[in-house]
Formats: C-alpha cells, sequence, structure tokens
C-alpha cells in the first residue's frame, strides 16, 4: 500500500497557549481534549484519489500524549465516496503504515467512525473547522515581528510529522462527545496549523 498526501492541518485543544503536549510535557489540566482535522488538498492512496476530503480525530488523551491510550472519535467527511472513506481509514487506522501510522499507534480506543458534514477552511492564516453540530473551532495565528507566522518544528510530538506548525490560539473552541467524556465551550486556548506532505 502507497500512499501521497498533500494538505493542510488545524487543530485545537484545551490545553493553555501553547500546547505542552507538543514538547512532550504533560496537558495543562492534566488531561488533554482535542480535535485534530485533516484535509486533503490533493493526494492519492493506492491510486484512489482522496482531494478535497477531510478526516478528523476528537480525542481525550489521558495523561502525558507520549504515552498514549488515547480515546478517540473519528469522522470522515460525508461527501467523500466509499472507495476514499475506505482509503482513508487504512491510512489513518496506521495499515498503510508511514509516518501517519507513528501517530495513530497512539490511539487506544476508537469508540466510533461516523461520516458527517465537516467544513474546514484556511484564509490567510485563520481557519475555521466545524464538525456536523457538536464540534467548531476557529484559529487565529500569532504572528512575530517581522509579520511571518510564528512556528514551531523539530518538536518531540507532532500531528504532522515532518511538517513545521503554525502556532495560534482558539476564540472559540466548542466541543461535545458524551461517550468521550468531553464537553467544552471555551475561549482562546491552543490551536495549532500546518501544511503537510506525507509519503509512504
Amino acid at each position: 500500500m502507497s500512499y501521497h498526501l498533500e494538505g493542510r492541518l488545524l487543530e485545537v485543544c484545551n490545553c493553555k497557549v501553547l500546547c505542552p503536549c507538543w514538547i512532550g510535557e504533560d496537558p495543562d489540566n492534566g488531561t488533554c481534549d482535542t480535535i485534530v482535522a485533516w484535509h486533503m488538498d490533493k493526494g492519492t492512496i493506492d491510486g484512489v484519489d482522496v482531494s478535497g476530503n477531510t478526516i478528523a480525530a476528537v480525542a481525550h488523551v489521558p495523561g502525558n500524549i507520549l504515552e498514549g491510550n488515547w480515546t478517540a472519535a473519528i469522522y470522515i467527511d460525508d461527501k467523500a465516496s466509499k472507495e476514499q472513506e475506505e482509503a482513508l481509514l487504512k491510512v489513518y487506522t496506521g495499515k498503510a503504515g508511514g509516518p501517519i501510522a507513528d501517530l495513530v499507534k497512539l490511539i487506544g480506543q476508537v469508540v466510533s467512525v461516523e461520516r458527517a458534514p465537516i467544513r474546514f477552511t484556511v484564509v490567510q492564516g485563520k481557519g475555521e473547522l466545524e464538525i456536523g453540530k457538536d464540534y467548531y473551532a476557529e484559529l487565529a495565528p500569532y504572528l512575530g515581528a517581522t509579520g511571518g507566522q510564528t512556528t514551531l518544528s523539530d518538536t518531540v510530538f507532532s500531528t504532522v510529522p515532518g511538517a513545521p506548525v503554525f502556532v495560534g490560539k482558539a476564540p472559540t473552541y466548542r466541543s461535545r462527545n458524551a461517550a468521550l467524556g468531553i464537553d467544552l465551550d471555551i475561549q482562546n486556548h491552543n490551536a495549532l496549523q500546518s501544511i503537510f506532505v506525507f509519503d509512504a
């Protein structure tokens, strides 16, 4: 199995800015409730074109992120064909190997896999993510002294292995999932954005 994926990441969590998980420290609240969404601007998985699709994980991290044992709910863009859905799930369950497999092995339990309407936008460093009725987040980037986006690289943990990550905050972050014990409606917590290229 092989894949080539190019796209954008939006990630939010209930840690303060910056999320300590990315440098291997414990989450601010002892646990971390997060949404991570990968949008495929273009890409193929075993010859299946998955361009334009988004896959997202809503997750509860019970402690230090590197220790794994996350509990997660997975959402596939409801515009995806069955073939695209199956291809994306092969990659994002680790069955296709590569950099994504190293990340998803941290998930201990998947409570659900669902199709849902997903809206993913990134415009001039600002982004929005909406999944069904229960999840919404917006992202505002931090900018450096020269106007460029503040960037993290070479971190011990990453949801986009090998790619730089642009630091931001979420003016709004709402997430509700009873199976994961998540019920959040908070402002100005951690958010991250990235542009990724994955090959396997």
